[in-house]
């Protein structure tokens, strides 16, 4: 089974977009996640797969992600993404060709975005041959509420409908997180340019 780790910055509601774009400017927190997808052994590389206006949004001077093998999931024919992008029709070709990749080879395989790529990931049961969702790295941003959001992460957690045990997702402690990701991560609350937030990891059981 391929194993995926969606990572995320979202408002309490779930908000993660505006029109299209990040509703606020973290710039600490972009490094987190810079750090995070890029932290891998030597000789290997960190994936990351993303949708097509994910890619978009990213600004064109940062793109591909350097030190990472970028990954675009798109229908659309005769657009150019770079001779060093992946593309692939769906998510299946997609973890097919990074599961055989060896140079270099994948340590890790992170979900970028967007909002429908989540969504479709998160439903993939333990049995899928595609992958399974086991972790969650979410930025919770506290506040403010970001209430012009139009773009969505699902409730994974199932916070929404009261849902019980949070779906069978568990929150790692701060140790086990800073293990996992492979430095120290700051824990508590986080404030940045008046936005406060936390640095989270979520994980359920893939066995």
């Amino acid at each position: 089974m391929s194993k995926l780790t969606l990572i995320v910055a979202a408002t309490r509601t779930n908000g993660i977009g505006e029109h299209g774009k990040l509703p606020w400017h973290l710039p600490k927190e972009m490094s987190y996640f810079q750090r995070v997808t890029c932290n891998a052994p030597s000789g290997q590389k960190n994936a990351v797969v993303m949708g097509r206006h994910t890619w978009e949004s990213i600004p064109e001077k940062f793109r591909p992600l350097k030190d990472r093998v970028n990954v675009v999931i798109s229908r659309k024919e005769n657009y150019h993404f770079g001779e060093s992008v992946q593309v692939h029709r769906d998510l299946a070709s997609a973890m097919e060709q990074l599961r055989s990749q060896s140079d270099p080879a994948v340590h890790r395989t992170f979900l970028i975005g967007g909002a429908m790529l989540y969504s479709a990931c998160l439903q993939l049961p333990k049995t899928s041959p595609i992958a399974f969702v086991d972790r969650v790295l979410l930025t919770r941003v506290i506040a403010p509420s970001f209430d012009r959001c139009n773009v969505f992460v699902p409730d994974f957690l199932g916070e929404w409908i009261g849902a019980p045990d949070f779906n069978g997702w568990k929150q790692a402690t701060p140790e086990a997180m800073s293990e996992w990701v492979g430095f120290e991560v700051p824990e508590g609350v986080q404030e940045e340019n008046g936005v406060q937030y936390e640095f989270q990891l979520w994980v359920r059981d893939s066995t």
